[in-house]
C-alpha cells in the first residue's frame, strides 16, 4: 500500500473515540497497552500534549500522541491500524512529529517501549538509539515480566534511509 491518499491532521479530545478505535485495532491486548477513554482523556489535559491523527481518506489509520516540556519531549504513543501498515503511516507519524518538535525549540524526543516489540526495528530506524531500561516492567497476559526500554532521540539526527 502507497502513501498516497493518506492525511495527517492535528486532533484533540474529541478524537478520543478514534485514538480508542485505532489502538484496539493496532496493540495487542495481550500487553495491556491500549489506554483507557478515562487515560487518554486525562493525558490530553495536560499541558504540552499534541495528538497528530492519519487518515487514509476518511477512515482513520494511526496517530502519534506527544507530550513537550521545554526542550523535551516523549512519544507517548504512536499507532498504526494493520490494515495500514507498511504504507509509511508511522513514519510520516514521526517525521511529522519530529518536525513539530523541532519548529518548537525541542531538543531530544524519548520513547519507551516494551523489550520484545517488533517496533525496535523501526524506532531504530528513525534515529532512535537505546538509553535505558526498566526491568520486568511489563507483564503479559501470560504472566511472564518484559523490560521496559527506553529510547531518545536528537530531533538533529536524521532517520536512516
Amino acid at each position: 500500500m502507497a502513501s498516497i491518499g493518506i492525511s495527517l491532521r492535528p486532533g484533540d479530545a474529541r478524537d478520543a473515540g478514534v485514538v480508542e478505535r485505532v489502538m484496539a485495532a493496532a496493540f495487542d491486548p495481550q500487553w495491556g497497552e491500549a489506554w483507557t477513554r478515562s487515560q487518554l482523556l486525562g493525558v490530553m489535559a495536560l499541558p504540552g500534549i499534541k495528538l497528530l491523527v492519519a487518515e487514509a481518506g476518511e477512515e482513520p489509520a494511526g496517530f502519534a500522541l506527544t507530550r513537550s516540556v521545554l526542550d523535551e519531549a516523549e512519544l507517548l504513543l504512536l499507532g498504526v491500524t494493520p490494515k495500514h501498515r507498511r504504507a509509511r503511516i508511522g513514519s510520516l507519524l514521526v517525521e511529522a512529529v519530529v518536525a513539530d518538535c523541532a519548529a518548537h525549540g525541542v531538543e531530544t524526543l524519548h520513547l519507551e517501549v516494551r523489550s520484545n516489540n517488533p517496533a525496535i526495528l523501526f524506532y531504530s530506524a528513525h534515529g532512535f538509539a537505546k538509553c535505558g531500561e526498566r526491568r520486568n516492567y511489563y507483564k503479559g497476559a501470560d504472566g511472564r515480566h518484559y523490560d521496559a526500554h527506553t529510547y531518545r532521540r536528537s530531533i538533529a539526527t536524521r532517520a536512516i534511509g
